[in-house]
C-alpha cells in the first residue's frame, strides 16, 4: 500500500488501535499521558503519533474539525491497518441534566452532516461498536465518572445550531452534539471495523451555557480537568478493545 496522501503514513507505520481526537493539540495531551511516544507524521490538521500505554501499542491521530476531514483520517488509517477507532472529544449537552464535566459515550449518532450521506443513505445507522463502547463505559465507571450512554447528533454547522434545531434534538432525547462521530461510525461499519466515541461536556445548549462562555473560575470543579479525565478513560479503554 502506497503512502497515504494526507496522513503521510504507510503500512507498518501505525498500530491496530487508534485514538482519534479532533484537535492536533489533544494528540500531544494524550501522548503526554502515555509511557512513551514518537511522532510519525504531520500534515495540515493531521498529527500522527505512535505511543505505548500500559503495555499496549496505540496510534494517536487528529482528525481536524468536522466530518469531511475525519473521513479522510478514517479512510487512510484503515488503508494502512487500523482496525479500531476511539474518538476522544468534547460535546455540547442537549439535555438539561447533562452537566458540564460529565462524560457522554455514544451508542449512535444522528446524521446532521453531509459526509456520511455521500457514502450511503441517511436511513442507514451510524452506530458504535458494542465492545468498543462498552470498554469506554467500563473505563468511565471504573474512574468514578458520571457517564451518560445513548444517542448523540453530529452536525456540520457550528454557528447555525438554532433554537429550533436544539429543541428538536432535545425532544428526540439525543444526549449531546459534536461534529465527527456519525461519519467515523459509518465508515468503520462499512469497512467491518470498530469505532466508538467518548466526549466530555463543555457546554449545554439547552440551559444556554455555550462553549467558552464561562471563565475557568465559574466552571464546576469536575469541568476544570475534564479533557484530561476523558483522555485517561480512553487510554484505559484502549487497553481492553
Amino acid at each position: 500500500m502506497a503512502k497515504q496522501p494526507h496522513l503521510l503514513v504507510e503500512a507498518g507505520d501505525v498500530h491496530d488501535t487508534a485514538i482519534v481526537p479532533g484537535d492536533p493539540g489533544r494528540v500531544d495531551r494524550i501522548a503526554d499521558q502515555c509511557d512513551e511516544h514518537t511522532v510519525v507524521a504531520e500534515n495540515r490538521e493531521y498529527r500522527v503519533v505512535n505511543a505505548t500505554y500500559d503495555g499496549t501499542d496505540l496510534t494517536l491521530c487528529s482528525t481536524g474539525i468536522g466530518c469531511p476531514s475525519a473521513a479522510i483520517a478514517v479512510e487512510e488509517l484503515a488503508n494502512v491497518g487500523v482496525e479500531t477507532f476511539l474518538r476522544c472529544g468534547t460535546c455540547g449537552a442537549l439535555q438539561a441534566d447533562v452537566a458540564i464535566g460529565d462524560m457522554v459515550v455514544a451508542t449512535g449518532a444522528a446524521k446532521e452532516e453531509g459526509t456520511s450521506k455521500r457514502y450511503e443513505s441517511a436511513t442507514y445507522p451510524a452506530v458504535a461498536d458494542y465492545d468498543a463502547l462498552s470498554a469506554l463505559v467500563d473505563a468511565a465507571e471504573a474512574n468514578d465518572e458520571t457517564v451518560h450512554v445513548g444517542p448523540i447528533v453530529s452536525d456540520d454547522a457550528f454557528y447555525n445550531e438554532t433554537d429550533e434545531y436544539v429543541e428538536s434534538w432535545e425532544a428526540a432525547n439525543l444526549l449531546a452534539i459534536e461534529m465527527e462521530a456519525a461519519t467515523i461510525f459509518s465508515l468503520a461499519r462499512r469497512r467491518g471495523l470498530r469505532a466508538a466515541a467518548i466526549c466530555t461536556v463543555d457546554g449545554n445548549l439547552v440551559t444556554g451555557t455555550q462553549k467558552g462562555a464561562d471563565s475557568d473560575e465559574e466552571l464546576p470543579a469536575k469541568a476544570k480537568n475534564n479533557v484530561e479525565r476523558a483522555i485517561q478513560i480512553t487510554l484505559d479503554a484502549a487497553t481492553e478493545v
